[in-house]
């Protein structure tokens, strides 16, 4: 289960250092072997392979008559880059993947569960933000009630 926010730096060669925290648990149960993707928001998605796969699978067996799966499909599965962790505990974020998520240097690894979000930290802050805005109008249907 990971959860939490960190800033990272992102190094001239697109490396992230995935914190000490994270590193080990990755390792002990996907051998750091990581799946990293775009998300509509933005941001990239990094999710254990185990983790990833079942999601593939599923999203692979829709139809793909259906243009919004298909478009579904590319997008997700098309941008959906095996990674592995080095030595050093970093992984290679690709120039595609960077440009599509506007990560230049200072990002934001967010925990989500299952799986890892990665932002530009600009971004972050703005969607940081816009969270924090809610008011109890602005609630989806789905969390009234919802307490802490």
């Amino acid at each position: 289960m990971f959860q939490g926010a960190v800033q990272l730096n992102l190094d001239g060669k697109g490396r992230l250092a995935i914190p000490t925290r994270h590193r080990d648990m990755l390792l002990a149960n996907c051998a750091g072997q990581l799946v990293l993707t775009a998300d509509a928001d933005g941001c990239l998605l990094m999710y254990p392979q185990p983790e990833w796969l079942p999601i593939r699978e599923k999203l692979m067996q829709l139809s793909a008559f259906n243009p919004r799966i298909r478009a579904l499909q590319r997008f997700l599965v098309g941008h959906a880059e095996d990674v592995v962790m080095d030595a050093a505990g970093r992984v290679l974020v690709s120039p595609t993947l960077r440009a599509y998520a506007v990560l230049d240097k200072r990002v934001m690894l967010i925990g989500q569960g299952n799986k890892f979000e990665l932002w530009d930290e600009a971004r972050w802050q703005a969607q940081h933000e816009k969270m924090i805005g809610f008011t109890d109008g602005d609630l989806p249907p789905e969390l009234e009630g919802f307490t802490l």
